[in-house]
């Protein structure tokens, strides 16, 4: 029956079915010497299963026929490439349901959530170059710098009287997105809100196409091409993506057959309320494979470099945002299934696939970047939650009661080598209701502009991957809106474009400085200078290599509105010093490497400072962030 062998069904049933896409959904074959499409739903509990079709009248039914193990098979000649269906299931009560293809690989665009018949194969692939080169075995050892985005709101173009949206296409953002992001030097681009969802103000969490690119930017080859042209310019692709929970839209994933089928039955761990979403059951191995298969599919076949998966903390935690909930088995809060699952797919994924796994995880349990064997999870990175609350924290305090709470910026250094991770400020940060990175600073708007460009020169020196959302990187003065676009031109402002410029050449020193993205669980690439200038909001590091001072770079970061004439700070070697980078360096007349003739030298003197045998002297200027080159 179908194209779903008794071997699909195996892998299938047993949640080791990856590329269950292949044959579960819509897929154009030729039967009796007849083209049409075959049609594979699973829907166990239903009494019937049929297709409706526009293409052959939306009105009648083709009924499908049952194998033994809830799988929903018709062959219907004729139907091709862009007709929309949908599954009328009957459940066990005998009421009937209008769903949505699960599989599909196109939908129409909301408000309209027909599935749209689509085939795999036809994009011409221009990457292989790229995709020769990548490897998941070295993405610790490598640059990584994000630009986050959402699509809808980075660029908006309002073309005719009719275009509510001012969406842009796949391809036009895909020329843009690598225009800019090439003249930045970011190394990857994070793409929120691709997999199809109903909602414009989920921005993309709230997914009821787990395998189809959003339908409001193009189609899915429109949205290949997007992925190929920035991998032709050497940017890596990083897909959001929610395997914790899925809306409760009637058309979509829940109560699919009539009765819970990819949500718990038990009402205890079927719903996530602070959410208002249903919960994937981990525990059923159909929707083990369901999402595996659904990164797999991403990875294969949009060439996707890297999924961050959204709410890990959610998947670990039966009691997650629950009042009342379900103990584990043994009596704990820990949900054995979805953290089993998470294990599962970060092994079967890095080692089957070129792609790999980053977690967006609030949590507090360690080892979420460490290896299955040994108790981890699995995961290649994790977001680092904690230094983005912290120093956004800190600087929020008034400078001169930062000294009261120095610790709560120093002290992220004693967890940054407990996982990989990514230094993220993100959308989550400044969403409607939070502000702008540049409103959430202190001071007038010219202290406020310093503050920024010392928060970045810190977070692109500090142990981590490092991630910025759109608008940051020119200081947006608003908070992101996302029904608006971006204000694309700041940068025309000399103080917004001084931003820009400072972010530009923290990317440019970061990329050409191994001691900097070399990031690893090796405290020794870390050493403090002095961590308890608390008074003067200053902090002062070294980057290292694990062995020696090869390479190493000094960073002071003064926090405040001060100047520090004669600021002196202890190094371990004496000899001649390069200032490589200043926070001051795109100010007409305040002594930029460019005015200078090239990068300024200093030299170390034989006076004992921070317990170290050389003392630097530097005049460090306010919120001023320096980045130092040992000999």
């Amino acid at each position: 029956m179908g194209i779903f062998t008794d071997v699909d069904s195996y892998l299938f049933h047993k949640g080791t079915s990856y590329e269950v896409y292949k044959k579960m959904g819509a897929h154009i074959v030729t039967e009796n010497g007849v083209k049409g499409t075959n049609f594979a739903v699973w829907a166990p509990n239903a009494r019937s299963v049929s297709v409706i079709c526009d293409s052959a009248g939306w009105e009648n039914e083709h009924p499908m026929q049952r194998d033994g193990n809830g799988i929903w098979e018709r062959f219907i000649p004729g139907v091709d490439s862009g007709d929309a269906y949908r599954y009328v299931i009957t459940g066990p009560d005998g009421e009937k349901h209008l769903k949505s293809d699960p599989y599909a690989f196109r939908y129409q665009l909301r408000p309209d959530n027909a599935s749209i018949v689509c085939p795999l194969e036809g994009y011409q692939w221009n990457d292989a170059d790229y995709q020769s080169r990548r490897d998941n075995t070295t993405v610790v050892d490598n640059p990584m710098a994000i630009y986050e985005v959402h699509l809808g709101s980075w660029k908006k173009e309002f073309r005719d009287e009719d275009d509510t949206d001012g969406f842009l296409n796949y391809r036009e953002l895909g020329d843009r997105l690598a225009e800019y992001v090439t003249y930045m030097g970011y190394t990857h681009v994070e793409l929120m809100g691709i997999c199809e969802y109903p909602f414009d103000l989920s921005w993309g969490y709230q997914v009821t196409g787990y395998f189809a690119p959003t339908a409001r930017y193009g189609t899915p080859d429109d949205f290949r091409y997007l992925v190929d042209r920035l991998h032709r310019s050497g940017i890596g692709v990083i897909l959001d993506w929610v395997p914790a929970h899925f809306p409760k839209d009637d058309f979509a994933l829940g109560r699919f057959d009539g009765t819970p089928l990819y949500e718990s039955a038990d009402p205890l761990r079927a719903e996530f309320p602070i959410w208002g979403t249903y919960a994937f059951d981990h525990g059923k191995p159909e929707v083990i494979s369901f999402l595996i298969s659904s990164a797999f599919y991403w990875i294969n076949e949009f060439h996707i470099d890297s999924l961050r998966v959204d709410a890990v903390a959610a998947m670990q935690y039966a009691d997650f945002s629950r009042t009342e909930w379900r103990p584990n088995i043994h009596g704990g809060h820990i949900n054995i299934e979805s953290t089993g699952f998470l294990k599962q797919i970060n092994c079967d994924l890095t080692q089957m696939t070129d792609g790999y796994l980053m977690a967006e995880d609030s949590s507090i349990e360690r080892g979420i970047t460490n290896d299955v064997h040994i108790g981890g999870l699995g995961f290649t990175l994790k977001w680092n939650m904690g230094w983005m609350y912290d120093t956004l924290k800190y600087l929020s305090y008034d400078y001169h009661e930062r000294r009261y709470h120095h610790g709560e910026l120093t002290h992220i250094a004693d967890y940054a080598f407990s996982e990989n991770f990514i230094l993220v400020l993100s959308h989550d940060e400044v969403n409607v209701g939070k502000g702008s990175i540049f409103g959430r600073m202190i001071g007038n708007d010219d202290e406020r502009f310093a503050a920024m460009k010392a928060l970045y020169a810190f977070q692109f020196t500090f142990p981590g991957k490092k991630l910025l959302f759109m608008g940051q990187d020119v200081a947006q003065k608003s908070e992101w809106d996302v029904t608006k676009a971006l204000e694309q031109h700041l940068e025309d402002d000399f103080s917004h474009r001084d931003v820009m410029l400072t972010v530009r050449r923290l990317l440019s020193i970061y990329r050409a400085t191994p001691t900097l993205y070399r990031d690893s669980k090796d405290s020794r690439i870390f050493e403090w200078v002095n961590r308890d200038f608390a008074d003067a909001n200053i902090i002062s590091y070294i980057r290292r290599n694990p062995f020696n001072y090869d390479g190493a770079v000094l960073v002071i970061c003064n926090f405040s509105p001060w100047y520090h004439n004669g600021y002196a700070c202890g190094v371990p070697m004496g000899g001649e010093y390069t200032r490589l980078f200043s926070t001051y360096d795109n100010i007409p007349g305040q002594g930029g490497p460019a005015e200078l003739g090239g990068c300024p030298k200093m030299y170390a003197d034989n006076n004992p400072c921070d317990g170290r045998p050389f003392r630097l002297n530097y005049g460090l200027r306010p919120f001023e962030v320096v980045i130092v080159k040992l000999p």
